[in-house]
């Protein structure tokens, strides 16, 4: 595995000095950027536009504990219930702890209109959690919304550059640590070095290395194959979460059909009208994640059939269309009318619960590199995260990044910009990225979807080591750099979960069905020597290697 995925002369290339370069424009990265922004000037550079995120286009709402008779332990039970034994508490701690504070500040100091009940924010159920705990915007729409006025405020903040269509190809390290990053400018079709101490990884997920996904098709894993590249830790990658309801219909990405509609009453039926989640746990419908899809996938294996049915009815109708807005008028304009008939649904590839390696303060091995959002492990996922965790963990880690990089900047010298170079010998690729994508996709999909065996998850492997050739090749484009990155992360998902010989949370092996006390560790990869190891770490040390701290000196 090349170093990095291009050759290149510093010298020789158009420079920019800056103090903090945060890559990402969805929550984490946005808040990252106003937390920098208090005291540094920060880049921002985005693959597309501002708006194009996976933040954009979550429904559901925010987990924290805002409600009366909800308590930080009540959701830190919670989570740890959801994440199967595999959840860093020190980790969930500062989460829940932290988090009704940091949408407070959403509300009150950014502008975000979640909506009200009464004189406090309105409340709604999702799996997995015992209380209403989650606060949600515009009925179905609180992605957009968080993201909009997020947004709106760092395009008025003095302190940020937002650099739209640049596509970060690798993070800079020398012998002190990250000293910048490489950017393919797309309009200029140049690339150009962002020389910076302090670079902030959140660029999202990696649904599109499947079939069937709910992310866009910006989410190909970038920022994780390029830390991991770097020298940084990647854990927990076997963990891919699959929402149970995206909507069946041949549309990519698929539309989803927000939890909360189960929160409100929404029933899981199959095709003869029975609500099979009764019996198979005591919160039914509104069960864990993983739970909930492991008996779709059963039922439908059962019955031969490719989808179940959400009956939204229950709801009414008025109630329903002031509530969901945008999932009752994009379903209409399928041909379905939610508040007359049931919804075809089924599991989708959705969140990445693991990622890179990241501290209590977004901090990765490598010195100056920092991760926060869907793109780190901090560890309070676990083996399945607790629905609407992902825009808390956002908020919350992006805050203490921005805190913790005062030290970091002291001793920097903008005009010392680093002479490296770097140079591979690379060949033509004999496929083209497209063409590598869509096989890699469906390989995902068949071999490593939710329920996954030793002779499936060989098949894959066999493939990706006949086409390992690819990160060797030389490319100059985005669907390159992707295709290289998707096929690196690929592996390690497929290995990891080779290695992980049991069923926990959204791994589940059809050879080994039960959870084994001896696997309640991390399996962790690290770059050595050119290559890859894996490694064990129990759960309560994931940042114990040496280079992790939890304090801010």
């Amino acid at each position: 595995m090349p170093r990095y995925l291009i050759n290149f002369s510093l010298d020789k290339i158009p420079t920019e000095s800056v103090p903090v370069v945060v890559v990402g424009s969805g929550v984490a990265g946005l808040s990252a950027a106003l937390a920098a922004a208090s005291s540094q000037r920060v880049a921002v550079l985005t693959k597309t536009t501002l708006d194009q995120t996976t933040t954009s286009r979550a429904q559901g709402g925010i987990a924290s504990a805002l409600g009366v008779g909800d308590s930080a332990e009540l959701h830190k039970m919670d989570t740890l219930e959801a994440g199967k034994g595999l959840c860093e508490e020190r980790m969930v701690d500062i989460l829940v702890s932290e988090g009704p504070e940091r949408v407070r500040h959403l509300v009150e100091d950014i502008g975000a209109r979640f909506d009200r009940a009464g004189s406090g924010l309105a409340l709604t159920k999702e799996g997995g959690h015992s209380r209403p705990r989650v606060a949600y915007a515009r009925g179905d729409a609180t992605g957009s919304e968080v993201e909009a006025s997020l947004a709106r405020v760092v395009r008025c903040e003095e302190h940020i550059d937002v650099y739209e269509n640049h596509y970060a190809v690798d993070v800079v390290t020398s012998g002190e640590g990250c000293v910048g990053l490489l950017a393919l400018d797309e309009e200029k079709g140049e690339i150009r070095f962002f020389h910076s101490p302090a670079v902030v990884l959140a660029m999202g997920g990696m649904g599109q290395l499947y079939a069937v996904t709910t992310n866009p098709a910006i989410c190909t894993g970038d920022g994780v194959a390029m830390a991991l590249r770097a020298g940084a830790e990647v854990s927990d990658i076997e963990f891919m979460q699959f929402h149970p309801t995206s909507l069946h219909l041949p549309e990519t990405p698929r539309w989803l059909i927000s939890e909360a509609l189960r929160g409100e009453g929404a029933l899981l039926l199959d095709q003869s009208g029975r609500r099979f989640m009764e019996g198979v746990h005591p919160l039914k419908e509104l069960a864990p994640r993983d739970v909930v899809v492991n008996e779709m996938v059963r039922v439908m294996r059962e019955l031969d059939v490719d989808h179940l049915l959400l009956d939204a009815t229950p709801i009414g109708a008025e109630r329903l269309m002031e509530r969901f807005p945008n999932i009752y008028q994009h379903c209409l304009e399928a041909g379905i009318d939610i508040t007359r008939n049931p919804i075809p649904v089924s599991p989708a590839a959705h969140y990445m619960s693991g990622g890179v390696v990241a501290d209590a303060w977004g901090r990765t091995l490598v010195p100056g590199l920092y991760a926060c959002g869907e793109v780190a492990c901090s560890g309070v996922h676990g083996a399945n995260r607790l629905a609407s965790n992902s825009l808390l963990e956002g908020l919350v880690f992006s805050r203490r990044i921005g805190l913790s990089l005062e030290r970091r900047l002291r001793s920097w010298d903008p005009a010392d910009a680093p002479a490296l170079e770097y140079h591979f010998e690379r060949r033509r690729s004999r496929i083209t990225p497209r063409l590598l994508r869509g096989l890699i996709q469906q390989m995902m999909q068949d071999n490593m979807g939710y329920r996954r065996s030793r002779e499936g998850l060989r098949e894959a492997a066999l493939f990706l080591q006949e086409n390992t050739d690819v990160l060797q090749s030389e490319y100059r484009s985005p669907a390159g750099f992707e295709v290289q990155n998707m096929l690196t992360l690929a592996n390690l998902m497929v290995q990891a979960a080779l290695m992980r010989e049991e069923s926990r949370g959204c791994h589940y092996r059809t050879d080994y069905p039960s959870m084994r006390r001896e696997w309640e560790r991390h399996i962790v990869y690290r770059r050595d020597n050119g290559g890859l190891c894996a490694f064990m770490r129990a759960v309560g040390a994931l940042h114990d290697a040496e280079g992790y701290s939890y304090e801010v000196g």
